[in-house]
């Protein structure tokens, strides 16, 4: 059985404009000034809490009533401007019409998760959703991507795919013993992590995981 893992943001969804829009709301609710998009941008990727203890540093001392504001903040405005990238819904359908196993595992938490996936009409096409507090740990730890597998009923190989666009999605597929697709056109950083593909949008993923065209060599 064929199985994709996905990661969400910069993978499957761009949502920075809202993640700035709720950080920067959670900061005037501290009473702090708002900070730029890109701050935003190059903060997310390991989950709510490291974004919040990198973007609102000021208040590192009351970090649990930052998580509550800025779970509250997100939560209101997380579907104004997030979308889906362009041919993600005709790439998901086809690897499903293909006969493969589709989990999407992601630091975020869990709740709002749920909330985006649904809104954003993508729970149908998935087998499991994993977010942020499902699975004792987060990204790059791959024990997400392990209880994806365990309820999807399949054992990951070297022949399944962990698709994303930051470093722990990367680490993850290295970790859990299997391939790696670094997507190109999200907003994570893939530090210094090998990957075994690459590619610049949805299109490319779709091609590269039906026609089977990994790399002889790894990408990197």
């Amino acid at each position: 059985m064929k199985t994709a893992l996905f990661d969400l943001d910069g993978t499957l969804i761009a949502s920075v404009p809202d993640l700035a829009a709720a950080i920067n709301l959670t900061r005037a609710d501290f009473g702090l000034p708002a900070i730029p998009e890109e701050t935003v941008r190059d903060a997310v990727g390991e989950g709510m809490r490291s974004l919040v203890q990198r973007t609102i540093p000021e208040c590192r001392d009351r970090l649990d009533e930052l998580l509550a504001a800025q779970k509250r903040n997100y939560a209101a405005h997380c579907l104004d401007k997030t979308r889906l990238y362009p041919d993600t819904q005709e790439t998901l359908h086809a690897l499903r019409d293909a006969g493969w196993k589709l989990a999407l595992v992601t630091n975020k938490p869990a709740e709002l998760t749920g909330k985006i996936v649904d809104g954003l009409g993508l729970a149908p096409l998935l087998d499991v959703i994993i977010g942020g507090g499902d699975a004792p740990t987060l990204k790059p730890d791959p024990e997400s991507l392990f209880l994806a597998a365990e309820r999807m009923s399949v054992r990951l190989d070297a022949t399944d795919w962990m698709v994303g666009d930051n470093f722990t999605d990367l680490q993850a597929a290295k970790r859990a013993g299997i391939r790696s697709c670094y997507c190109r056109f999200g907003f994570g950083d893939p530090r210094h992590e090998p990957y075994t593909a690459v590619v610049d949008s949805m299109r490319e993923l779709r091609a590269l995981l039906l026609n089977d065209e990994v790399p002889t060599s790894p990408a990197r």
